[in-house]
């Protein structure tokens, strides 16, 4: 249902004044008039119902409301009859409406910020907005509310004492590689967004890369379909296939045990040199990778080198 803002006659002075309106259950709620000022205001990142009242009273009372979609967040905004005007304002745009907004803002506007889900500047292009405000002297002020980074860690039942959050990690397959095998240095839980369309092989890369860690898979957080799937990594990997791909991932990947150590060259290679010779290239590779927790990519590859040399040794000493 949308809703306008209702012009009434205050019986008190006779003069015309706006009141700015929210609906809640039903119930048509007034709100004040935002400050001037620039509000980062978190929103659902899925279940409509989980909008904190001070975002509602905030959109209602304010002037203008920047998004990423405006149809999207007019989904939001239709739900609790809010009459803020809509603006686009997303990576593809930001550098020409930018010096709008701090206009507007410089004649003591109130503008909402926020993302088509969850708390603004997390994975989103609004920090040069607010580094720009905050020079120009402009207030700002952080709602907090929805965090997708925040939910999926709360119930990933991984540590959350230091979390890193890598946001998306890169398309290409190599460069996945690349970033992924530099995360595993970090004694951290590592939180990912995730496309559906690739989950399947990031989680391939992720238990090569970091084999021996526990993982939680977070599919549709607070949606109608919400799934959390626990457990290894390299199991969830191994599973995969089964996955339903269809909705947005959150991928929580706990940091290494406290006592894990990654195995240096030489020891890699003494450890390789006596596995070879008693079992496959696979077999060796999967041992070693337990036992030296480096990513097994790493030590197929050098496993590879040291049976091409053992070959090669055998074959001078024929000749």
């Amino acid at each position: 249902m949308g809703a306008k803002a209702i012009l009434n006659t205050s019986p008190h002075d006779g003069k015309s004044s706006t009141t700015w309106t929210y609906l809640v259950a039903g119930h048509c709620v007034a709100a004040p008039k935002a400050q001037p000022g620039l509000h980062l205001v978190a929103t659902p990142i899925g279940n409509l119902g989980d909008i904190t009242l001070r975002a509602l009273e905030t959109l209602a009372g304010a002037d203008l409301i920047l998004c990423e979609d405006t149809r999207i967040t007019r989904r939001l905004t239709e739900r609790y009859g809010l009459a803020a005007e809509l603006a686009a304002y997303h990576e593809h745009n930001a550098e020409a409406v930018r010096p709008k907004i701090l206009r507007r803002l410089a004649e003591g506007a109130a503008i909402a910020l926020v993302s088509d889900a969850g708390t603004p500047l997390i994975s989103d292009p609004g920090y040069k907005l607010v580094r720009e405000a905050c020079d120009a002297g402009h207030a700002v002020t952080a709602l907090p509310g929805p965090s997708a980074v925040l939910a999926a860690l709360s119930v990933a039942a991984l540590p959350t004492d230091r979390f890193f959050f890598e946001g998306f990690l890169p398309a290409r397959q190599q460069a996945r590689r690349t970033r992924l095998s530099e995360l595993a240095r970090i004694e951290a839980t590592l939180v990912m967004f995730e496309a559906g369309s690739r989950v399947q092989e990031t989680l391939a890369d992720l238990a090569d890369a970091m084999t021996g860690r526990q993982a939680a898979i977070c599919r549709e957080l607070t949606k109608l379909h919400e799934e959390i799937l626990r457990g290894a990594i390299t199991e969830l990997a191994a599973h995969a296939a089964e996955l339903e791909t269809r909705g947005e991932f959150v991928l929580v990947v706990g940091p290494p045990p406290r006592d894990a150590e990654l195995m240096t060259d030489g020891a890699l290679d003494a450890l390789l040199k006596e596995l070879l010779p008693r079992s496959s290239v696979k077999d060796a590779v999967m041992h070693a990778v337990e036992l030296s927790r480096r990513p097994r990519r790493e030590v197929y590859a050098r496993a590879l080198e040291l049976a091409k040399d053992a070959r090669a040794g055998e074959a001078d000493g024929e000749d």
